[in-house]
């Protein structure tokens, strides 16, 4: 058992790739579906677009042969403060519910939505 000392200390998430099929919509979509985000203009890398939210990099990538988009694997989910404001709000953007909503801990709900790519988005909080 690692003591003090020895424990690395704990991050925050590095950056969450999203794979899309169409980089610069996805950029405007996901701008509007987070409104505090910010883009990073620093990067000039071909296919590669990134969103600065709330201190985790939204990374948009485009899908290939060896990833594509839609639902087949981790979820992410995103703190807001009303699940159900947030999942209209999402919804009016093009996003389509996938999973709940559904109650959980602490008077918390969650639900899943999926992007136009399919891919889940995860939105955790008050309902």
């Amino acid at each position: 058992m690692l003591n003090e000392v020895e424990r690395p200390p704990l991050l925050p998430i590095a950056g969450v790739l999203v794979h899309v099929g169409d980089v610069d919509q996805a950029l405007r979509w996901y701008a509007q579906a987070f409104p505090n985000a910010h883009v990073r203009t620093d990067l000039d890398v071909p296919g590669l677009a990134v969103l600065n939210v709330d201190g985790v990099q939204l990374e948009l990538v485009l899908a290939d042969e060896k990833v594509d988009s839609g639902p087949a694997g981790s979820v992410v989910y995103w703190r807001v403060p009303s699940v159900t404001e947030a999942l209209e709000r999402l919804q009016v953007l093009g996003a389509e519910l996938y999973r709940g909503p559904m109650d959980i801990e602490q008077g918390l709900s969650m639900c899943q939505v999926r992007d136009p790519w399919g891919n889940c988005i995860g939105l955790r909080g008050r309902r």
